[in-house]
C-alpha cells in the first residue's frame, strides 16, 4: 500500500526542507490520533516535534474538529476586507485578552512568514504616515530564523540557510544574542557582552532604528537556543528607550509552548507586535496574526487611501481556522492543559539530566514544553546537513519516532495530550540513538 504511494509521491510531490536525493523516503501518513501518526502498513509512529511544531492538542482533537465542521456547514469563506464574521471576532478578543496591554488590534494572516512581513511593513509604514524618513533600518539577533519570504529571510539571513538568495535579501542589522543552557557558567558574561553590543550599536544608530524583531527565549529552527528572559528584557528596554518598535516573532513560542501562555508575558515585556501562527489552530488549519497596538493602528487612519495598510491574503480570517481558533484556546485555557504543560516540562528536566550524562551531549537546555541539546561527538560538523542529524534521523524513523533533528541538536516539542509513557518511550530512543551514532 505504501510503497505505491510513495512510487506516486516521487513522480509529483517537491518537499519542503528535503534533499530529495539523499533524504529517507517520507512517512505515508494515513490517519493520526492524539499524539499519535498510522502510516499506510499500519505502523503507529510517535510525533514528537508535534507535526513542525502546530499541533496543540493532539491530532484530530473531536473538539476542533466538530468546530471546522460546523463553521464549514454555515460560513466556510468570505472576503475579509469588506466583511467580518463572528468567528474572527471572538478569536481577535480572546487572543488580545491574553495579551499584555497595550496589544489590542488584530490583523489575521495565513502562516508564520506573512505574519512576520505584516508586522515589517506596519512597523516601516507607521513611521512614514508619521512623517519620520529617518528610520531606515530593522534589527535582529544572530542565529533568528522568522520564515522563508523575502523580509523574513533577510531578518534570518545569519541563521545560514538563505545564503542561495542573498542578492534577493535587503540590509537587516544583525546583533549579538546570548544563548544559554543548564550550567552555563559564562551567561552573565556573555550577556553583558551582547548588551555592551547593542549600546555600541545604538549609539550610532539611536534614531534610524525602524523595528528590532526577536524570537523571545527560544530561537527556534536556529538551533533551540534559548536565553533568559532577564537579558531579553534589558535587551528590548534598550532599543524602546531608543524609540524604536519590537517586535515578538511567536509562531513558535505562543499558546502554552514555554509554559506561559506567551513568551512576552513570561519575559514580563510589552511588545508594539506579536507575530502568532502555528498553534494558533492546534494544527488544524493554516493561520497567523500579527497583534500591534491601537496606536500603531490610528497612525493609519486618515482620508487618503496611501495611508491605509493596503496589504492583505484571499484567505484572511477564514472562517473555519477561526472556528478552530477558539476551539483550541478554549482547551488551552482550560486548567488541565497548564497542568499538562508543567508535567512535561518536569518530565523533560528529570530525563534530559539523565541523557545529558552521555558522551558527546552538549548544553542540555529547557523552556517549557521545549526540550534539547546539542550533540558533538568527535567534533562533528554542525549545521542542518550535519551527518550525526542525518543519522539520527534515520534512526528515529526506524523506531517508529517523528523526531527531526536540526542538524547536530536534537529536541522534542510535543503536543500537550503526549504521556508520561510516551515521553519515556522517546528520550529512551533519543539515549540509544546518541549511544548507536557515538560508535
Amino acid at each position: 500500500m505504501s510503497s505505491d504511494l510513495l512510487a506516486r509521491d516521487r513522480r509529483v510531490i517537491w518537499h519542503p526542507f528535503t534533499q530529495a536525493l539523499t533524504a529517507p523516503e517520507p512517512i505515508a501518513a494515513v490517519s493520526a490520533n492524539g499524539a499519535e501518526i498510522v502510516d499506510a502498513e499500519g505502523n503507529v509512529i510517535l510525533d514528537m516535534i508535534s507535526s513542525w511544531w502546530v499541533n496543540l492538542h493532539g491530532h484530530g482533537h473531536p473538539l476542533i474538529a466538530d468546530a471546522i465542521a460546523a463553521q464549514a456547514r454555515t460560513l466556510e469563506q468570505v472576503i475579509f476586507a469588506t466583511c467580518t464574521h463572528a468567528p474572527a471576532v471572538d478569536l481577535a478578543e480572546g487572543i488580545v485578552a491574553l495579551l499584555p496591554d497595550p496589544l489590542a488590534r488584530v490583523f489575521y494572516s495565513d502562516n508564520g512568514s506573512t505574519a512576520v512581513e505584516v508586522a515589517l511593513k506596519m512597523a516601516l509604514q507607521y513611521f512614514r504616515n508619521l512623517g519620520d524618513t529617518r528610520r531606515t533600518r530593522f534589527v535582529a539577533m544572530d542565529g533568528a530564523y522568522h520564515g522563508d519570504t523575502v523580509g523574513a529571510m533577510s531578518l534570518g539571513v545569519s541563521c545560514g540557510i538563505f545564503d542561495t538568495w542573498g542578492e534577493m535579501l535587503f540590509s537587516v542589522d544583525t546583533l549579538p544574542n546570548a544563548p544559554t543552557w543548564e550550567g552555563d557558567d559564562a551567561v552573565e558574561a556573555k550577556e553583558a557582552q551582547a548588551l555592551a553590543a547593542l549600546d555600541a550599536y545604538l549609539d550610532a544608530n539611536r534614531d534610524t532604528v525602524v523595528a528590532a524583531i526577536v524570537e523571545p527565549l527560544v530561537q527556534g529552527a536556529g538551533g533551540m537556543r534559548m536565553c533568559r528572559p532577564a537579558f531579553l528584557k534589558a535587551w528590548v528596554e534598550k532599543l524602546k528607550a531608543a524609540g524604536a518598535l519590537i517586535v515578538f516573532d511567536e509562531v513558535m513560542t505562543g499558546f502554552g509552548r514555554l509554559g506561559d501562555l506567551f513568551a512576552c508575558v513570561k519575559a514580563g515585556v510589552a511588545p508594539d507586535f506579536v507575530c502568532l501562527s502555528k498553534g494558533i489552530t492546534g494544527g488544524f488549519m493554516p493561520m497567523a496574526a500579527t497583534v500591534t497596538t491601537d496606536a500603531i493602528y490610528a497612525a493609519f487612519l486618515s482620508k487618503d487611501t496611501a495611508k491605509a495598510f493596503l496589504h492583505g491574503h484571499s484567505y484572511t480570517a477564514n472562517p473555519l481556522g477561526c472556528a478552530a481558533g477558539n476551539a483550541s484556546l478554549k482547551l488551552l485555557l482550560d486548567p488541565a492543559c497548564a497542568k499538562r504543560r508543567a508535567e512535561i516540562e518536569a518530565f523533560h528536566r528529570a530525563a534530559l539530566a539523565e541523557v545529558a550524562k552521555l558522551p558527546g551531549v552538549r548544553k542540555p537546555r529547557v523552556a517549557g514544553t521545549v526540550a534539547a541539546l546539542n550533540l558533538d561527538p568527535g567534533g562533528a560538523e554542525q549545521g542542518l546537513g550535519a551527518a550525526v542529524g542525518l543519522k539520527l534521523k534515520a534512526f528515529f524513523k526506524g523506531e517508529n519516532m517523528l523526531i527531526r533533528p536540526l542538524g547536530n541538536v536534537v529536541y522534542l516539542l510535543p503536543p500537550y495530550c503526549v504521556t508520561d509513557e510516551q515521553l519515556a518511550r522517546a528520550w529512551d530512543s533519543i539515549a540509544r540513538g546518541i549511544r548507536a551514532v557515538s560508535v
